[in-house]
């Protein structure tokens, strides 16, 4: 089946700022989610914020690694307040670590192994455990550090496959998160496989995740940056900045649009 007869019944995806949303709040991406598994398919979820968007101009693989992903969420405020301002709403942001707590629950009530990839070994034992924790009835089917070379890619696959998992959480820095990914595609792997970023050092408490009111404010992402201004600075502030002026351009050019119509 494709990925349209799938997802039959959800909303149609749309296009914001030229990138590819699924406008669905999470328990529409957790119903998707359980679909595309359930379907036997390979599932790439994907978070667009505004710094997917700038790659996805920079990077004409990015462009197209984004577009072919079975699911891609706003994983950022940006982008939800670009879809207000350009007319084309979006029900809520899904962010990337509270999506992956939701899938974890998903798996608990179906019985669906889930595989940890990422981040240092002693944070992807602690993030396995902390999950553990909360949702005993979960099975962690395996897990795995993300500091191996490329030419290790087809074990770690073959790792994945053995495990039999049907969720598998990917903490690993983009470009190479959703390459890695796109390379467990063409080995013919199925499941969901998530990108969660930094999410294991959120969920293993070696890094604290931003107060609530700053993350109902969208300030979540400041929070982040004060915690690593040697990475996050340009990212944020260059970033950002870029990212505002595509948007100004975007809202001008939709006014001309109107007044010709």
């Amino acid at each position: 089946m494709s990925r349209e007869e799938i997802l039959e019944g959800l909303p149609a995806r749309k296009s914001v700022m030229g990138a590819p949303v699924d406008p669905w709040d999470m328990a529409q991406t957790v119903e998707a989610t359980e679909r595309l598994i359930e379907a036997g398919a390979f599932a790439h979820l994907m978070g667009v914020n505004a710094d997917k968007l700038l790659q996805m101009k920079d990077d004409s693989w990015m462009d197209v690694c984004v577009r072919s992903c079975e699911i891609v969420n706003a994983d950022g405020a940006s982008m939800v307040m670009a879809a207000e301002r350009l007319g084309s709403p979006l029900p809520c942001r899904v962010a990337g670590i509270d999506l992956m707590r939701e899938l974890c629950a998903l798996a608990e009530r179906r019985g669906y192994p889930v595989y940890l990839l990422g981040a240092k070994p002693e944070v992807v034992e602690r993030t396995a455990e902390v999950l553990s924790g909360e949702f005993p009835k979960m099975r962690i089917a395996g897990a795995r550090d993300g500091y191996f070379s490329d030419a290790e890619w087809d074990e770690v696959a073959e790792g994945i496959r053995t495990s039999e998992a049907a969720v598998t959480f990917v903490g690993i820095t983009s470009p190479k998160k959703e390459r890695l990914i796109e390379h467990f595609r063409e080995l013919g792997l199925t499941g969901a496989f998530v990108g969660v970023g930094g999410s294991f050092d959120v969920v293993s408490g070696s890094i604290p995740r931003a107060p609530m009111w700053m993350q109902r404010a969208n300030l979540e992402w400041a929070f982040r940056m004060a915690q690593e201004p040697g990475r996050l600075v340009k990212r944020y502030l260059v970033g950002n900045t870029r990212f505002l002026r595509m948007l100004r351009a975007e809202e001008k050019k939709m006014k001309k649009e109107g007044f010709r119509a």
